[in-house]
Order: structure tokens, then sequence, then C-alpha cells
């Protein structure tokens, strides 16, 4: 008896420290100033129009400074071969008071692969129609993702069509960062067509088909060559050196040794930095 009042006081202990922890964290969370706003539904229709599978996967969580106004925006899309993942925030330092938007998108086979670019389109378009609402600023929205993500966030940001049919001009963007994402024709692309994984294609549904002088500001992120997907860092420091090539005046790589495939947490830190430079320059040139 002695021995089940001293594990039953022990829990009691355990649940006050835990809920205090809780507490505590949930007031802190508070007190840093952000407020979330989670599974939105993004296309432009009523949702009862919209299929049952599209009512589930066109969402999109959004975080954003509550004390800071005109902030910039940073929508992130999940990496998965655009068959898989799932929706999730980047790993961006608060202070930077940056607002940041997670968007799932449709799924192949379920969808095509034209449905995640239409998907990746439609939730940028929300952001351009529904940042100011919230307090930001909708010429300071960036476009980012990983792996497949950052093949869709290349895509939307170079391909002016997929934008222009939300009538928005993808220059709007205020850059375009894609980690580790696929330059060439998308490797699930090339294999509903007959292609096999070591078949490189270039056509329209590569980022590098639209390559041109006048894009938003470009930076790619990608790990070091010998420990990325066969082929992946060369395609990209083939893109950057093609938008040089063109005149591009804003591109910039950066390779991270050390690092594979999964180089998310080395990219972050570049991605603040990089998006605080481009707001500087936008600030400074206001001035002029």
């Amino acid at each position: 008896m002695s021995t089940l009042r001293q594990r039953t006081g022990l829990f009691t202990v355990l649940f006050i420290l835990l809920a205090s922890f809780f507490t505590q964290t949930a007031q802190a969370q508070q007190a840093d100033g952000f407020a979330k706003k989670s599974d939105i539904f993004y296309l432009d229709m009523p949702l009862e129009k919209a299929s049952e599978y599209q009512q589930s996967q066109n969402r999109l969580d959004v975080i954003y400074p509550t004390q800071t106004k005109g902030f910039a925006t940073i929508v992130w899309f999940h990496g998965g071969g655009l068959t898989g993942g799932k929706r999730h925030m980047p790993k961006v330092n608060p202070k930077h008071q940056f607002a940041t938007v997670a968007v799932s998108y449709r799924l192949i086979p379920k969808g095509t692969y034209d449905n995640c670019l239409e998907d990746a389109a439609a939730a940028v378009a929300w952001t351009f129609k529904h940042i100011a609402e919230l307090g930001g600023d909708p010429n300071r929205i960036f476009v980012s993702g990983h792996s497949a993500g950052g093949y869709l966030a290349a895509m939307v940001g170079l391909d002016k069509k997929w934008l222009a049919k939300h009538e928005i001009d993808a220059n709007q963007l205020a850059g375009i960062v894609p980690f580790s994402g696929q330059m060439t024709t998308h490797f699930r692309v090339r294999k509903e067509r007959g292609f096999n994984d070591n078949h490189p294609v270039l056509d329209a549904y590569a980022p590098l088909w639209h390559i041109r002088k006048d894009a938003s500001p470009f930076l790619v992120i990608t790990g070091d060559r010998d420990m990325e997907f066969p082929g992946r860092t060369e395609e990209n420091l083939l893109m950057n050196k093609m938008m040089q090539v063109v005149g591009h005046p804003n591109c910039t790589m950066y390779e991270l040794q050390g690092y594979g495939h999964l180089m998310t947490a080395g990219g972050y830190p570049i991605l603040e930095r990089w998006v605080n430079k481009q707001l500087k320059a936008m600030e400074e040139s206001k001035k002029q």
C-alpha cells in the first residue's frame, strides 16, 4: 500500500510538472508574437465543387507574426517525388519575423504532374490574395521547397504560364529558392513517359527550359555532389550557370559540403540571410 501511494504521488508530481511545462511552452509560443491558421482550402472555387481528393489535399497552413506589419512570406512546398510527402513548415528562425506557408498538393497517381504544378500555383496565388489580410506584404512573397518541392517552386517561378492562370506575373515574386530541386524534367514526369531514372530530359517541364534574364532573384541550394542524388548538384550548377549566361543579375548557388540530399538543416540559415538581403535591396531601391 505504501509503495502504491508513493507511485501515485510520483505520477501526480510528474503530471503537474508536465502540465506546467506545456502551459509555459504555450505561453512562450504566444509571447513570440506568432499566430497560426491551419487547414485552409486554397483553391479559388467553392469547396463543394471540388473533388473529394481536392477537398482533402488542397490545404495549407500559415504561421505569421502578429506584431509586425508588412512582413515577408515564404511559401514552402514539401518533397516526396511528387508521389508522397506531407506539408510541413520550414524551420525558419522566428527572429526574422517571416510568415511561412506550408502547402499540400495533389500527388501522383491520384493526380497528374500538371495537377502538382496547378496546385502549387494556386497556393501561391492564395498567398498573393490573402497575405495582406494577415498583415503581410504581397510584394515580399518568396517561393521555396525541398526536392520535389524545390522543383515546383522553380517551375512556378520560371514558367510564367502557371501563375498567369491566376492573373499573376511570376516576376512579382520576391525570390525563388529551390532546395535540391530537379532542374531538368522531373524524374517522375520522365517515368510517366517511359524513360528510366538515368535518362535526362529537357523540355517544358524542366526549370532549365524556362531560364530568362528577367526572372525574380534566384537562389539554388544543394547537397554535396558526392552525396546528393546522382546528377542533382550538377543540374543546379548548370541552372546557375545558364541563368548567368542569359544575363540574370541575381542568381546564386550554394553546394553544402558534407550534406546529402537531406540538406535542409544547412539550407535554412542560407535562406534566411538571402531573403533578408533581397528585402534590404528592395528597401534601398525604393529610396532611389
